[in-house]
């Protein structure tokens, strides 16, 4: 691992895509339900575990993500991905919410997320950005990690579009 990553103090970086179809209104309730990311991540589970969906405070447990999992890979289900995440704040007027890992198995310490849905000027275009901090990871290079995060979020916009135009939505 480059030794600069390693005495850097934080690892922080923003990713965005634009919305091809759908409008931020359109998009922003699918982020604003805390809870309900698997009606579109069917293979991604998550569900509450504390308190109320969109409340700041609440707890949610996700798995199944794309990043490798840290500790012993003989051990039973050591290729299932996990995290528990805390909402920490919601704006519905900006279309923003910042939330926390407070324990996972992918090395990620002082992880906090800001998602927003951005609109465009003068209802031409929109975008959602992603932006991240936490502390270096061993075993990654911040490079790689915003790399997944692009890919990661263009998925998920063009499934959550997808959700609104086809009615995927139960």
């Amino acid at each position: 691992m480059d030794q600069k990553n390693l005495t850097q103090k934080k690892w922080e970086a923003k990713v965005s895509t634009r919305l091809e179809q759908a409008r931020p209104e359109q998009i922003w309730p699918l982020f604003e339900d805390f809870f309900g990311l698997q009606n579109i991540f069917r293979a991604s589970p998550r569900h509450g575990i504390e308190g109320a969906n969109g409340q700041p405070g609440c707890i949610r447990y996700c798995s199944g993500f794309g990043l490798k999992p840290k500790g012993n890979n003989n051990e039973p289900n050591s290729n299932l991905r996990w995290s528990k995440e805390r909402l920490v704040d919601i704006d519905r007027a900006q279309m923003t919410f910042t939330y926390e890992m407070v324990d996972c198995n992918i090395g990620f310490e002082s992880y906090v997320s800001t998602v927003k849905v951005v609109r465009g000027e003068e209802g031409g275009g929109a975008a959602v950005e992603w932006c991240i901090s936490l502390d270096p990871v061993v075993g990654w290079r911040l490079e790689d990690l915003v790399g997944k995060y692009e890919v990661g979020l263009k998925l998920m916009v063009k499934k959550m579009e997808a959700a609104v135009f086809e009615g995927l939505l139960k």
